[in-house]
């Protein structure tokens, strides 16, 4: 149980510990950009929860953010709506979620190996498209999406809310979030079981791509511009969010809660070194050894209970 609340437990001292180390930390400005600089991992996250639950990986959802994000910029610039460019974005992170589960179900490859493939694939893309380029003459409204607030309180706050309560809805009360945690207990059990593995684990990965289109409009509204060079590196954050909050990388486990929790560590640590003047490299070695740690307790915690 202790091993369960440590994630949570550390979030908790984490964020006293950044509050008595410096006065600019518990600041509103400094909370809200938090919160901002912190969704568009979180979405991906969320996405990225669904897959590894049902025992998968996706190593290419940065590329996808930055293709959607592209492709959203593109439609606006030639005037469309702002309403249109999000849902090209949105559309296009499903499209590619789709081919991900698609490739990995019909070829019957190692998810690892097909979305480190489709990795190059979509950011290949999205530079061919834009020519190397950045997109920008976006409408100006469009900002309000990644920086806009309501009642004070950060608009994507809320888009994240609504995206974590439809994820744990899928996971926890629907057919597809319960055959895909059977399939990441044990896929060939799940098979035998007569669950359709090959569809739920398509939708799965079609619904993780979705929110990473979403994320990916968000991240451009933050910018103002689309760039097909963002979002390097996000899919290693995606996954150690993830791992952080108590999900397995073997399949069958993961929430959204501890997704959530997992993020917003990785959120704060970058934060708070940031106020502290810490080096960023050093901030990469640190979020390198919160990850291995997590995963060594989760070890731990799985051999006392098969002990």
């Amino acid at each position: 149980m202790i091993q369960r609340l440590l994630p949570f437990i550390s979030l908790i001292l984490l964020f006293a510990g950044l509050s008595a180390a410096t006065p600019h930390f518990l600041t509103a400005v400094n909370l809200a950009a938090v919160i901002r600089q912190t969704a568009v991992i979180n979405i991906m996250a969320l996405g990225m929860t669904m897959i590894i639950v049902a025992g998968g990986i996706d190593l290419s959802v940065g590329s996808i953010m930055a293709l959607c994000g592209l492709l959203g910029a593109m439609t606006m610039a030639q005037g469309l709506p702002i309403l249109v460019g999000i849902a090209v974005g949105v559309l296009a992170g499903l499209a590619c979620g789709t081919v991900n589960g698609l490739l990995v179900t019909k070829l019957k490859i190692n998810p690892f190996i097909v979305t480190l493939g489709t990795l190059g694939i979509y950011r290949g893309l999205g530079l061919i498209i834009s020519g190397g380029l950045p997109i920008q003459n976006m409408p100006k409204e469009f900002a309000f999406l990644g920086e806009g607030a309501i009642l004070h309180i950060p608009f994507v706050l809320y888009v994240l809310f609504g995206c974590a309560a439809g994820v744990h809805v899928l996971l926890e009360h629907t057919r597809m979030g319960r055959y895909g945690f059977a399939i990441g207990s044990n896929p060939d059990a799940a098979f035998y079981a007569g669950i359709p593995v090959a569809f739920h684990v398509t939708a799965i990965y079609a619904a993780g791509g979705l929110l990473t289109g979403l994320a990916g409009m968000i991240e451009t509204s933050r910018l103002m511009t689309g760039q097909p060079t963002a979002g390097q590196g996000y899919e290693l954050q995606a996954i150690a969010a993830v791992v952080i909050g108590g999900g397995s990388l073997r399949g069958g486990e993961g929430s959204v809660v501890g997704t959530l929790i997992g993020a917003y560590i990785m959120g704060l640590l970058s934060n708070g070194s940031d106020l502290l003047g810490i080096s960023p490299y050093l901030q990469q070695a640190i979020i390198g050894a919160v990850i291995i740690l997590a995963v060594v307790l989760d070890e731990l915690r799985k051999r006392k209970m098969a002990a």
